[in-house]
């Protein structure tokens, strides 16, 4: 494994995984700074599928784990890791990187994973819906269309309580204020304002808990 040295000292981030299958390629594991992905750590696989990386991050945050599988082409090459200081554990596979990667070790991804099922039901439905309209448009059956419309409205409406709620409910957890620049950034300001009051202090003191404030407060000045 390629690794910075210098980190391990002070790395209060410790990831262990394993790749089953695989036998040669590289990982990336990368973070989110100023709108660009920075690589934290590169290692090179070379006949053994386990790995381990030391960081250091400031407060919980989301890795980006890239798999370069080097000949081989694959579209499940990416991986969301919701980090936070620790010991985290990353069992995955060379066939299924992402779609069966088991993560263990951080609360703050557990919450997001809980959040990203219920999610995808609001979407399928959204989905459904668009097929339905589709559908009505060819027939050019408005009455239908409108109706469709008028459903899909408020099945925004739920998604965007659902995920306001979520996130108030979660107020103890960095999750809370990333799930709120992440999903309902255009959300009406007061209830932005009720879920960046609600942080505890940690969290208010988090990455994702300043991108927040500094989120609302911006926006306050656009629409004055």
């Amino acid at each position: 494994a390629c690794k910075k040295e210098e980190t391990k000292s002070d790395a209060n981030l410790h990831i262990t995984g394993n790749v089953k299958g695989i036998k040669q390629g590289k990982l990336y594991i990368q973070m989110l700074q100023d709108s660009t992905l920075v690589v934290m750590d590169s290692i090179i696989f070379d006949g053994k599928s386990e790995f381990e990386s030391h960081l250091k991050i400031d407060s919980p945050e989301m890795l980006y784990l890239f798999l370069d599988r080097g000949q081989s082409n694959s579209l499940d090459n990416n991986l969301v890791v919701f980090a936070e200081p620790g010991n985290i554990s990353i069992e995955t596979s060379l066939e299924t990187f992402y779609a069966n990667a088991q993560v263990k070790g951080s609360k703050n991804h557990d919450l997001l994973q809980d959040f990203l099922k219920i999610n995808s039901r609001f979407t399928n439905e959204q989905l459904v819906l668009l097929e339905k309209e589709i559908k009505a448009t060819q027939e050019s059956n408005q009455e239908r269309i409108d109706s469709i419309q008028i459903a899909n409205e408020k099945l925004i409406k739920r998604k965007y309580l659902y995920t306001i709620n979520f996130a108030l409910t979660q107020k103890d957890y960095e999750v809370s204020p990333y799930i709120a620049l992440s999903e309902v950034h255009d959300a009406n300001l007061k209830y932005l304002d009720t879920i960046q009051q609600s942080m505890s202090p940690k969290v208010a003191n988090s990455k994702y808990g300043k991108m927040l404030t500094k989120f609302i407060e911006e926006r306050r000045k656009d629409e004055q």
